[in-house]
């Protein structure tokens, strides 16, 4: 099981009221959200093995050089006090509650793994592609049903409310929906781009009018190869329009396409079934009142 894990926390936040408050009134119902989220799923599907995946960089600059507007608008117009100007806006009492979100986790023993000018969305894909047996990624980032793949047997949980209700997300759920498989979810998002991200995909080319194109040209190469086909059964104005989008549609697929060769370092996703850090767990508690969240997390470990 791969956790998208800021997806999961900002879900938490926005879930949980943040009158759930550590002892000295810090809000901490992210964390507490969070390890709900965890607790709940480890008692429903039983991995053997998971790994909360971090964003290293959630905005890299190789992303950001290929497509300048690369989630710009989730920069922090008025960054803290101290911020660099690419910092990602976040509510200023969920930023103080990473590090505790960090700390519990490597305290309990939960596998975290982010990489040096990487997403986590880009872990995953590598952790995905790397895993031989059944691999469920648990996002409410639509970006990865992508990695969606019946015959290796990868399929993403999202969440439609908590954790508690999620949609199984597999290869019959992409075509009944969008008209494509995984691979394909990659070039349905290219081309009607995604404004959450900044992609402003090839204007004029919606959600439908994509599924149309990739299911009589295969995938982006053979849509672009009908532009350069006279023949094709292209209209004027999709051909006109995909022409005029030459330049982004030759960088974009390394934008949007989720890297699948990150350098990672050593982890150890078995899920433990005893804290690795009991003292520091103790302390942790304590400090911040995690109180039941905690509890329920290490029960369902034993």
């Amino acid at each position: 099981m791969l956790l998208d894990t800021a997806s999961l926390y900002f879900r938490a936040y926005f879930g949980v009221p943040e009158s759930v408050r550590a002892p000295d009134g810090t809000p901490v119902n992210a964390v507490r959200g969070l390890l709900d989220f965890i607790a709940r799923l480890v008692s429903d599907h039983g991995p053997d093995d998971l790994v909360a995946c971090m964003d290293a960089d959630w905005r890299p600059r190789w992303r950001v050089e290929l497509i300048p507007g690369y989630k710009a608008h989730r920069v922090a117009e008025e960054a803290p006090e101290g911020a660099g100007a690419d910092e990602e806006a976040v509510p200023d009492t969920l930023s103080p509650q990473v590090p505790v979100i960090e700390a519990v986790l490597d305290a309990v023993g939960i596998a975290r793994v982010g990489a040096a000018e990487y997403e986590a969305d880009d872990v995953i894909g590598t952790l995905a592609g790397r895993a031989a047996g059944p691999v469920d990624i648990v996002t409410g980032d639509r970006d990865l049903f992508q990695l969606v793949d019946d015959g290796r047997r990868v399929r993403v949980l999202y969440p439609v409310k908590g954790v508690g209700t999620l949609q199984t997300v597999d290869e019959a759920l992409l075509r009944e929906k969008y008209g494509v498989d995984g691979p394909g979810y990659a070039d349905l998002a290219l081309l009607r781009g995604d404004p959450s991200d900044g992609l402003p995909g090839v204007p004029g080319i919606g959600e439908k009018t994509a599924a149309r194109l990739l299911a009589s040209y295969g995938d982006l190469a053979g849509i672009m190869a009908a532009v350069d086909d006279p023949g094709s059964a292209l209209t004027p104005a999709q051909r006109r329009r995909l022409e005029e989008a030459r330049a982004y549609v030759a960088v974009a697929p390394a934008v949007v396409r989720v890297a699948s060769d990150v350098p990672l370092p050593a982890y150890h996703p078995a899920l433990p079934r005893a804290p690795r850090d009991p003292g520091a767990l103790e302390e942790l508690s304590a400090r911040w009142g995690l109180g039941g969240s905690l509890q329920r997390l290490l029960s369902v470990l034993r």
